[in-house]
């Protein structure tokens, strides 16, 4: 307790001042046990892991089962009931179902209160029209791929979720540039941190395209680890790309003398696909992985950082959910949490900087799919029709977990704790009053 309350203490008086640079590292589909910090043996991220292990683990930190989903909370600090994003924004189809112009979005909300805002990366939420894209939604600036997914040296965009042409932006209009896509973004990063002005406080956001499929990655890379099977080897290589671009960024920060105040938060969007007996990514010890709500595809790999401000080496097992940082940074940043939509997420500082517990009473989870939907409260955690991807079954008994003894999922306890369910399911329904259907449809 004395290291939280002299750790807050000492800066108090320079936190009402100064106004902190925030960097969000969100990587795309990241397995809950792909980083040396959760305890991956066959991958090298030293640079990830010396943040996480300087800084709060974050065990229980919760996001969508997929891609534009959980950009959505992060963005907004809304649940996809309220949104009405739930599944990837598929520009390739009509309708598309955006991120909502309604929604005001963080960036915006940093700007006013002074940020200059940048993302670099993975957009996904919106491109089919000029006022959907990022310099129309808060950022100043913007660099990197508008769709689901690309190619990694050619920057094209996957048919699947786009129109499959050329994929890569600067300011929301197509450029052409050659190179590997996540050493691109690394050095675009630096270039604007290292051109920043003194005293302008920075929002970067770096949503890598890695380690998405299809994966690849430079031969450099590759060459780390010749032990691996193909498909490890390709995943391990992809991540140690977006290491060294995590400790580039870093240092840029580091020759500015920013680093000092400079809050840095990373997390994957959703949990690593496991679809082939985890040959691929793996979450262990949770079960199933990208688009579950078993725990393997919510909960992932996460960690905040901020030197003298949270306490260093630190593990917090209190259940947060990707929404609450919104009203946290921009608190943090000294802008105003109101406006016309209510936010779903609520301030986590004091459990980052003074042990607190969560500040919810149940989290909602939802799926990507119809009626797929979970809460958490406390420990225990209740599911609907949660079936692994690829097996959802028409009908399936409501599941109830305690997570504190069974992180894996394994003993379905709901026939045995019917009075827990029912409240649960109460508290799930207060939730779903009211929600939206796709597209922010009544």
């Amino acid at each position: 307790f004395a290291i939280w309350t002299s750790s807050l203490m000492a800066n108090d008086v320079e936190d009402k001042k100064t106004k902190p640079n925030i960097i969000y590292f969100l990587v795309d589909d990241l397995g809950y046990a792909d980083v040396g910090f959760n305890g991956c043996k066959d991958f090298k991220t030293p640079n990830i892991d010396k943040l996480a292990t300087t800084g709060a683990i974050l065990e229980s930190f919760y996001v969508q089962p997929v891609c534009s989903p959980s950009r959505s909370c992060l963005l907004s600090g809304r649940y996809g009931t309220h949104t009405g994003v739930y599944n990837v924004v598929n520009e390739n189809k009509s309708p598309e179902y955006p991120l909502p112009l309604n929604e005001q979005t963080l960036p915006q909300t940093l700007q006013k209160a002074g940020y200059y805002t940048a993302i670099f990366g993975k957009w996904h939420l919106g491109a089919s029209m000029p006022q959907y894209k990022p310099t129309q939604r808060g950022f100043n600036y913007q660099y990197g791929l508008m769709s689901g997914g690309i190619d990694y040296f050619e920057h094209l965009g996957s048919k699947a979720d786009s129109h499959g042409g050329p994929d890569w932006y600067r300011n929301d209009l197509p450029i052409t540039e050659e190179g590997y896509s996540t050493d691109l973004i690394a050095k675009e990063v630096c270039k604007v941190i290292l051109e920043s002005k003194k005293g302008k406080p920075l929002f970067l956001y770096v949503p890598f395209n890695a380690v998405h499929v299809a994966i690849k990655a430079t031969q450099e890379k590759m060459s780390l680890y010749p032990d691996l099977n193909e498909k490890r080897k390709v995943l391990a290589a992809a991540m140690s790309s977006v290491d060294d671009a995590v400790g580039k960024i870093i240092s840029a920060m580091m020759s500015k003398g920013l680093n000092d105040n400079t809050l840095i938060i990373f997390s994957s969007d959703n949990g690593g696909q496991s679809w082939d007996n985890s040959k691929f990514a793996r979450n262990t010890p949770l079960r199933g992985g990208k688009s579950d709500i078993y725990e393997g595809g919510i909960r992932v790999c996460a960690f905040a950082n901020f030197p003298t401000k949270i306490p260093s080496g630190i593990k917090i097992a209190q259940p947060i959910h990707i929404v609450d940082w919104y009203p946290t940074l921009t608190k943090l940043a000294g802008s105003s949490v109101k406006q016309e939509l209510p936010l779903d997420g609520l301030d986590i500082w004091d459990v980052l900087t003074k042990g607190a517990v969560s500040p919810h009473d149940a989290i909602l989870l939802m799926g990507s799919r119809n009626n797929q939907q979970a809460i958490r409260m406390g420990d225990w955690k209740l599911l609907i029709n949660a079936s692994e991807f690829k097996s959802v079954k028409k009908s399936q008994p409501t599941e109830l977990y305690n997570l504190k003894v069974d992180i894996s999922e394994t003993n379905n306890l709901a026939d045995s704790e019917p009075e827990i369910v029912k409240t649960m399911l109460a508290r799930l329904d207060q939730f779903m009053k009211g929600a939206v259907r796709n597209g922010n449809k009544n």
